[in-house]
């Protein structure tokens, strides 16, 4: 009869870690929205999620980290989509299908953050500076995957200039939804207006963008 082995450790050392990195994470956004991004402080986070300062910073080594904690999704979703484009599908078509999927979804990395978070963002200095350079963050992987799918050197100005170009209408659509959240539109009249005007926004790009970049 063969010797059961028991079962790793490792799995549920992740799991720990990962609650308490949510715990955490979850009682410093409580914070922020109730006392602002700047007036919170980490020995206030670490107090109210039972844990010491050394721990906070262990898991969120910049207090902007503790805000914005989807901050590599962000910046790599629209070279992920161009990776994922169907054969034929152009960049500018993959990244207007994945842009509706997320609207239709209400995804937080779209802009759908809720009024809170989004005056939360949007009364710190602090985190709208890291907001607009997660956007530039976001333009740069865009020009690595572009540069890859068109087999071009990531400096070609071609390629900056196509990831300027995607980036900055996904940066005026971000933005979008944010002063709609901050007027106080519920989320589906959110969706809707947005998914019109991103229509028209991608529509602009067309001419230039139809066939750049095709799988």
């Amino acid at each position: 009869m063969a010797t059961q082995v028991p079962p790793p450790k490792a799995g549920l050392r992740e799991a720990k870690k990962q609650e308490t990195r949510q715990l955490i994470s979850d009682h410093a956004t409580r914070l922020f929205i109730a006392q602002g991004f700047e007036q919170t402080t980490i020995a206030e986070i670490a107090a109210a999620a039972r844990v010491a300062k050394k721990t906070v910073t262990n898991y969120f080594p910049r207090k902007e980290d503790l805000a914005l904690d989807h901050q590599e999704q962000f910046a790599t979703s629209l070279a992920r989509a161009v990776d994922a484009r169907h054969l034929g599908e152009s960049a500018l078509a993959a990244l207007r299908r994945a842009f509706a999927d997320s609207v239709a979804a209400q995804d937080p990395v779209a802009g759908f953050s809720g009024p809170e978070f989004a005056r939360m963002i949007a009364d710190s200095p602090t985190l709208s500076t890291c907001v607009r350079g997660l956007h530039d963050q976001r333009a740069h992987h865009l020009a690595r995957a572009l540069a890859e799918a068109t087999g071009a050197d990531p400096d070609d100005i071609t390629v900056r200039a196509v990831a300027e170009l995607l980036g900055s209408a996904h940066r005026t659509l971000f933005q979008r939804i944010q002063e709609l959240t901050l007027a106080g539109h519920p989320g589906e009249r959110i969706a809707r207006t947005v998914t019109a005007e991103a229509a028209q926004v991608f529509d602009l790009l067309e001419p230039a963008l139809a066939d750049y970049a095709t799988a």
